[in-house]
């Protein structure tokens, strides 16, 4: 079994000392999944969504989301982002697909924060769009690829 990093010798959780790792390119993707109804997926492309333009926040959220990654899940290291990417892409005629890619040049991987970015994104979505669709359910929040460090590339369904 693979020891857990972000414990010490006596079980108590710490933040991992990075500051002998080699600093390298590294990438990570994330997605999550909006599920709604037909009618809210169309009112947001549509521009009809009283709250404004949907997408456009999500994104900004998201991004700024990933900024702060280390202010919102204990032990991450604040990164210096080189870039985050949200986007969005209609699935299917219910389903809200959130993208979000994020690359550093440093000693620690940006899982993390890509992660933070599609989730934030999502949350925003449902925000901005509870008055017409409180059914909405965000799943399948997950990592698809990673790449630099020590590990190198992983993309999901590579484990299988």
């Amino acid at each position: 079994m693979t020891e857990f990093s972000h414990l010490d010798a006596r079980g108590e959780a710490r933040m991992v000392d990075v500051s002998t790792k080699p600093s390298t390119d590294r990438t990570a993707r994330a997605e999550a999944r909006v599920v709604l109804e037909t009618a809210t997926l169309d009112a947001i492309y549509g521009g009809s969504i009283a709250k404004g333009d949907v997408l456009s926040v999500a994104r900004v959220a998201g991004i700024q989301a990933a900024k702060r990654t280390s202010d919102l899940i204990p032990l991450c290291h604040p990164l210096a982002l080189s870039k985050v990417a949200v986007e969005f892409a209609r699935a299917d005629d219910r389903t809200l697909l959130v993208t979000g890619e994020c690359k550093v040049n440093g000693p620690t991987g940006v899982e993390m924060e890509a992660l933070t970015a599609v989730s934030i994104a999502a949350l925003t979505v449902y925000d901005m769009c509870k008055s017409a669709d409180r059914g909405m359910r965000i799943e399948s929040v997950r990592l698809i690829h990673k790449s630099g460090g020590k590990s190198g590339t992983w993309e999901a369904g590579s484990e299988q």
